[in-house]
């Protein structure tokens, strides 16, 4: 199958929302992406408690100071679209009120046409976690929840729950969703991989390198089997942050930043490595709505025509 393709709506404080989302959107369809895709950052905390992604001495960057909402994100781009897929990569799942996210993602679904795609993750920001009120140690449990929440409410009533966070007798809960939604989970620990295999669809990484996709793909299977089911049926969908430079970037460069050219060559390398879809975002270097879907037209054309 061929490899496909995404693309990440604009949603920092440096693009218009009110008309650039639709924009990208349409374009996005138009030049033959297969799904568009939101991100989740609710704050720019000006002395984090945590530095960013856990990463030692790292920065949060500046464009946290204004991610628009990732629901109203893809409901914009739902009402300009008839084909391409509506995915998050990713909402933090435990910082939201799992009854209430169940059915705003089975709203978007039957609004779309049956087009949701919810990628999901625990999170890793303590002070986001504060913010909304959420314990940050029982993350891993709150996001189990959601799971549970959902499959109650897209199922078929009466649906009902009993559980830490959400409580509901046996109701009538709609609309339900146009179809069943993909489920999709970040994180690559061996937990996060052995609740990947036994409650989602495929697997959510975020700037892995090709080494690390291959060794966590063979983890994937390897578990998958031992809770009876068939690697084939779990996919893997790559986040990358792109940047087009007018020439080709010498020695050593990161993945997906360089000529188009280039930019291609690292897609042929995630599909060898057994990448079904990559998420394509250059938001954060273009300069506008007009250069973000330019460049994204390029990076589709070029791919198309290299056969992928």
């Amino acid at each position: 199958m061929a490899l496909r393709l995404g693309l990440g709506l604009p949603q920092t404080g440096t693009y218009d929302l009110s008309t650039d989302v639709t924009a990208v959107a349409r374009a996005a369809e138009e030049a033959g992406y297969d799904s568009v895709w939101v991100l989740e950052r609710i704050m720019r905390p000006e002395q984090p408690v945590d530095d960013m992604y856990l990463i030692p001495g790292q920065r949060w960057s500046e464009y946290f100071r204004s991610v628009s909402d990732p629901l109203v994100t893809l409901s914009l781009a739902a009402a300009v679209t008839e084909r391409v897929r509506l995915g998050s990569a990713v909402l933090v799942g435990p910082l939201h009120q799992p009854f209430l996210l169940a059915r705003a993602l089975g709203s978007l679904d039957a609004a779309s046409g049956g087009r949701v795609v919810a990628g999901l993750g625990t999170g890793w920001s303590r002070d986001e976690f504060a913010a909304a009120g959420v314990d940050y140690a029982s993350r891993g449990a709150a996001l189990d929840e959601l799971l549970d929440v959902c499959a109650a409410v897209w199922g078929a009533d009466p649906a009902a729950y009993e559980g830490e966070r959400t409580r509901f007798t046996p109701s009538a809960v709609g609309p339900k969703p146009a179809g069943r939604i993909p489920v999709l989970l970040a994180g690559g620990t061996d937990r996060a991989l052995r609740r990947l295999v036994r409650r989602a669809d495929g697997w959510l990484p975020s700037l892995v390198a090709n080494d690390q996709l291959v060794a966590t793909r063979a983890r994937i299977a390897e578990l998958a089997r031992e809770h009876g089911r068939d690697p084939a049926d779990l996919t893997i969908t790559l986040r990358t942050f792109v940047r087009v430079t007018d020439r080709p970037v010498d020695g050593k460069r990161r993945p997906y930043q360089g000529s188009v050219e280039q930019i291609v060559d690292d897609l042929a390398s995630a599909a060898r490595a057994g990448v079904d879809e990559v998420l394509l975002d250059n938001q954060l270097t273009s300069g506008d709505a007009r250069e973000l879907i330019e460049t994204a037209r390029l990076l589709r054309e070029a791919a198309t025509e290299a056969g992928l």
